[in-house]
């Protein structure tokens, strides 16, 4: 990504507590300077969500092509990420875990960012990243 593009960044479960904290944060630091996707289920088809002063129209995890993905964020279950983390990793998309279900995978980071950040240096695209639980990070 050059300076001038905008980073992508999907958001899945987009519609729960945890996917509208991770926009409101989103919103705070990148603004306008960032591309978010908000993906929950097909339930929420026609709904949107709120990305600082735009709202964000919710797009369908289960069809939503990963590819130009440079960061999904999963927030969804872990059932959700189970089926899908991996599918976006695939795509070349950076995935960041806040379920339970890359927690004991030892062939994964698992990062808390003011202990180990220095597990992320070695982390390019089609990685998928574990992180104890969204309340610690």
């Amino acid at each position: 990504m050059s300076k001038s593009e905008k980073p992508v960044i999907a958001v899945v479960g987009a519609t729960g507590a945890v996917g509208e904290a991770l926009l409101s944060i989103l919103s705070e630091r990148l603004g306008k300077d960032a591309r978010v996707h908000a993906l929950a289920s097909e339930k929420s088809l026609g709904k949107t969500v709120e990305f600082g002063r735009q709202e964000l129209d919710v797009e369908v995890l289960d069809s939503f092509d990963f590819s130009g993905v440079e960061f999904a964020l999963f927030s969804a279950g872990a059932s959700i990420s189970r089926e899908h983390a991996p599918r976006a990793a695939k795509a070349g998309a950076i995935v960041i875990d806040n379920t339970s279900e890359f927690r004991y995978d030892d062939d994964l980071p698992l990062v808390v960012p003011e202990v180990n950040a220095h597990e992320l240096d070695s982390v390019g695209p089609g990685a998928i990243i574990a992180n104890p639980n969204c309340s610690t990070i």
